[in-house]
């Protein structure tokens, strides 16, 4: 199994343990052919992705598969072998989501906004079209992100006459097209994840060799309102990039009001190799019904994520409800630096916005 996932060669600003074997430890460890490093590895033939089984104990190395050049124009189909570019896990594509990303680094030139509750003074900014994917985290590689990332799931309200708030499905990401590096695999079961048997069959006539069962199918199309992102927001402050992306969960009834709910998924980059250490939150949660709430706190989900060279990204996921249908949310996270001196990074405003027509609540697992 691949294992030491987040090593990081001195001097490479990539964060995965890919190569092409050109004699540094980081490359030496995978023997592979990595399209995407010329600091470490210069071109030469491509050979098997490996992974130490554990180089403290001087054991030898496990074949996992033979890297595939990434894709520059298309999308990458059901049943993709892949690493995560900044990650590191090994997973496999489900289906491709098309996003609208709206990166306020490339706003459009046009005149500035003045303040208004949902933002903060910016450019008008244009959504362009971008592949997503939901994607299986593999369960062995989940122990070497734990630092780096939550280990991510997918997140659904119960049904009304459960008892828990939300369930969670663990080990399902969202990931974007650049972020995949394809390999593939002789092995049948390549990941290893409660649904991957559930969701995917071999086929060794089908290129990639894995194909979606009926369940994948009647799954995805089941619970497309609740899996599906539609907006991706983006913005850079100071060399830190912030990246979230909402999704609407659904409404329950509580007290005699109705309460809308989202999880948004939150990607913190330092693109820099100053290290730099979150310490606070604060947001602005703007809800139709009028209400402006401020919330501010230490670190998120429990954790002040150092941001360095060697582990530049740290990624989470949060809720939040209102009694309205829709709304809008906005802040800053302050960082840390060496030192002692603090600055504010800008958290890209995002809508909360609702699916006005549901009539079923998500089904998770359910059939």
């Amino acid at each position: 199994m691949v294992q030491g996932l987040l090593g990081q060669v001195k001097g490479c600003s990539y964060g995965w343990i890919l190569g092409m074997g050109g004699g540094c430890w980081w490359c030496s460890q995978l023997w592979a052919r990595c399209p995407v490093c010329p600091v470490c590895c210069p071109a030469q033939p491509a050979k098997p992705l490996s992974a130490p089984r554990n180089r403290l104990e001087g054991k030898v190395l496990e074949t996992v598969g033979v890297f595939e050049a990434p894709k520059q124009h298309g999308k990458y189909e059901t049943g993709q072998l892949f690493l995560h570019s900044v990650f590191g896990y090994r997973g496999i594509v489900l289906f491709p989501w098309q996003a609208r990303l709206y990166d306020r680094d490339v706003a459009s030139p046009v005149t500035e906004k003045s303040e208004n509750v949902a933002g903060h003074g910016s450019k008008e900014v244009k959504g362009k079209t971008h592949t997503y994917y939901q994607v299986l985290i593999d369960a062995r590689d989940c122990p070497h992100i734990s630092q780096r990332s939550q280990t991510e799931a997918v997140t659904f309200l119960a049904n009304h006459d459960d008892s828990r708030a939300l369930y969670a499905i663990p080990g399902l990401d969202y990931v974007s097209h650049e972020d995949i590096l394809p390999y593939s695999s002789t092995d049948q079961v390549p990941i290893q994840h409660e649904l991957f048997e559930r969701f995917l069959m071999y086929d060794q006539t089908k290129v990639p060799p894995f194909v979606a069962r009926d369940t994948l199918c009647a799954w995805q199309e089941k619970n497309h309102p609740w899996l599906e992102l539609s907006d991706v927001h983006r913005e850079t402050t100071e060399n830190i990039r912030v990246t979230v992306i909402p999704f609407y969960m659904g409404m329950r009834e509580a007290q005699n009001s109705h309460v809308y709910w989202w999880r948004y998924c939150i990607r913190l980059e330092n693109l820099d190799s100053e290290v730099v250490q979150l310490r606070e939150r604060h947001w602005r949660i703007f809800s139709l019904s009028g209400t402006l709430e401020t919330v501010r706190g230490r670190g998120v989900v429990g954790r002040e994520p150092v941001l360095s060279k060697e582990q530049p990204a740290f990624q989470y996921s949060s809720h939040v409800s209102l009694q309205a249908s829709s709304g809008h949310m906005w802040g800053t996270f302050r960082f840390e630096r060496p030192d002692g001196s603090h600055f504010d990074v800008r958290i890209p405003p995002f809508s909360l916005e609702s699916n006005k027509d549901e009539k079923t609540p998500p089904s998770g697992l359910h059939w």
